[in-house]
């Protein structure tokens, strides 16, 4: 079965994509043909939209889903059309909400994603340039302003869950790799011995990790398996040695490694 999905907002589009591929995320048989339109922020644009949703309707043969976050009610009018099934997220809950708090809703275009919040924006950049600048311990002087420090062998998925963290949570994170010099001695690397409390630890299995390594430096002894295998065991022991936590990252996805790892560690977020 295939069926076209729309997500239609008057900006960024991305709370309307977010809530409705949780939705669509339920029906693994369907093959969903996914199209994002954002900024419709206009009644030539909304017109345009309703066309395009009738004429997937024809070409489909059958009824487009339709997931909106427009605020402006003559827009989301415009967009709700007989040949589609509409679901309106603002529809849905403002109404309410605005019920229950006694107040009605201001109507913002853009509020969930914009700078409406000048601090929390600065520390989401704040901690992408941190995390950027602190990868793979490229600069360890300033480590004392990490919130948390990963810790893993190469390739087991410190940079990107860092770069998450700090996009989506406004943490200061950064990253430390475990190299054979650092197995045998059961202890930190010394330059993280002050830091014991920031470190959170990576591992993955050696057969998912040879595959990644193996596209990046393909036939080297840096991609064997008999490598991957030496790596991950000694640094899973070095971990428990030092009673540093650690999560397996071979079948989470970097939104649940980011996730987990807040609510394991304590660590607030500070953008929402």
């Amino acid at each position: 079965m295939r069926r076209t999905a729309f997500f239609v907002s008057d900006r960024t589009g991305i709370t309307a994509e977010i809530l409705g591929h949780s939705l669509l995320s339920q029906f693994e048989d369907v093959d969903f043909n996914r199209i994002t339109l954002p900024f419709v922020d206009t009644m030539a644009k909304a017109e345009q939209v309703a066309l395009d949703i009738r004429r997937h309707a024809v070409v489909d043969g059958c009824r487009p889903l339709v997931f909106s976050t427009i605020v402006d009610p003559i827009l989301r009018e415009k967009i709700h059309v007989e040949d589609a099934l509409t679901v309106d997220f603002l529809e849905q809950f403002i109404g309410p909400l605005e019920e229950e708090l006694g107040i009605e809703s201001t109507h913002t275009i853009g509020r969930s994603h914009s700078i409406g919040n000048f601090e929390e924006y600065k520390n989401r950049i704040d901690a992408v340039n941190f995390s950027i600048n602190h990868d793979d311990g490229i600069m360890p002087r300033d480590l004392a302003e990490a919130d948390l420090i990963l810790v893993g062998v190469s390739r087991s998925g410190k940079t990107p869950t860092c770069l998450y963290l700090a996009l989506q949570f406004g943490i200061k994170a950064a990253n430390y790799p475990l190299t054979p010099e650092d197995f045998g001695q059961h202890t930190l690397p010394r330059l993280l011995l002050p830091y014991r409390h920031k470190l959170f630890g990576l591992t993955i299995e050696p057969e998912r990790l040879q595959q990644i390594r193996e596209e990046r430096k393909p036939d080297s002894r840096y991609c064997s398996i008999e490598t991957c295998q030496f790596e991950v065991a000694e640094a899973e022991a070095l971990l428990r040695h030092v009673g540093v936590p650690y999560l397996n990252t071979t079948r989470m996805s970097i939104e649940e490694l980011s996730t987990t790892i807040m609510h394991r560690t304590g660590i607030k977020r500070r953008t929402f």
